[in-house]
């Protein structure tokens, strides 16, 4: 029993920590990709800024539970209260960042794809410098909600309690002030309520608009022909299957967790699963945008056959 529950937690850890690579390696190609269309192109796109900025995100983000990661694993070091509670508070706050981002970049390609005559084109003349206020507040209201964090986690090496949620094996999370851990759940709640919200109304709108326009086309085109899509209608069905992904490993991340915090006392093989799920889309999302940018698969495939 023991012997088949080391080989689990060994295979969960090189899949965890492959993910982490390949995240990595994936949001660093995207991000130099879209910096350089969004500082030296003559016209970037209006999701140039956007997915770059989430890419980063996600950088941070992987780098970060990488280093919780070696802490689960079994560290020879032990964390003090200070690293805790910035690795926790850091960690918490690209997640929040990954689904605001992600729910911008929905709203963009809405506004993108959105006719003359909508209500939503008079977005389309707006300056980038107003993404760079919406990112701006993103930031700063999530380091608000996470700040909870910062007075929750504390150090907790060889200590076990019934009274503490195990997060690495140096760092857990004590019970504060109940009304602070509701004012945080609250905050949290109606963040992540309004922009799934926002999400759906979003792709929504897409379908919505990708239907008339493949109707309009079967009309006018004949029926011989087998119309290809366009670069806008493919970079619309990429944003849509980003958004599917995304509310995938969402519920699937709120689902383990919920188990884990029913369970309390969390084992290193569960806090593994839980890890490899939550960090999932941060690092399958980069290799769908990546699928999409021919301009990186013909230089990555120059790279490949240079190398071989």
């Amino acid at each position: 029993m023991k012997k088949n529950r080391l080989s689990s937690f060994i295979d969960i850890r090189n899949a965890f920590f492959s993910e982490v690579a390949i995240g990595i390696l994936a949001n660093t190609i995207l991000l130099l990709f879209h910096a350089h269309n969004f500082l030296l192109e003559h016209r970037p796109k209006s999701t140039d800024l956007t997915i770059g900025h989430l890419a980063l995100i996600h950088i941070v983000m992987l780098l970060t539970v990488a280093f919780m990661a070696t802490d689960t694993f079994g560290s020879q070091k032990t964390w003090d209260d200070i690293q805790c509670k910035l690795v926790v508070y850091l960690y918490s706050s690209m997640r929040g960042l990954s689904i605001c981002v992600t729910c911008l970049l929905s709203v963009l390609r809405a506004i993108t794809l959105s006719p003359r005559n909508s209500r939503l084109a008079k977005f389309k003349l707006r300056p980038s410098h107003h993404n760079l206020y919406c990112t701006l507040f993103l930031w700063v209201f999530n380091m608000f909600i996470n700040g909870f964090f910062l007075l929750s986690t504390i150090a907790t090496p060889n200590v076990t309690s019934a009274h503490l949620l195990r997060v690495t094996e140096s760092c857990s999370l004590r019970p504060v002030i109940h009304f602070l851990r509701y004012v945080q759940f609250v905050l949290r709640t109606i963040q992540d309520i309004c922009l799934l919200g926002l999400m759906a109304l979003s792709s929504g709108y897409m379908v919505t608009l990708l239907y008339r326009h493949k109707r309009q086309t079967q009309h006018l085109q004949s029926t011989k022909l087998s119309p290809k899509a366009s670069p806008e209608e493919r970079a619309t069905q990429t944003i849509l299957f980003l958004m599917s992904l995304f509310v995938v490993m969402y519920f699937l991340d709120i689902t383990v967790s919920w188990f884990s915090r029913m369970l309390w006392d969390i084992d290193s093989v569960r806090m593994c699963v839980q890890m490899l799920v939550g960090n999932g889309y941060a690092s399958i999302s980069p290799l769908v945008l990546i699928s999409t940018e021919k301009r990186i698969i013909k230089v990555l495939r120059y790279i490949w056959v240079r190398w071989h």
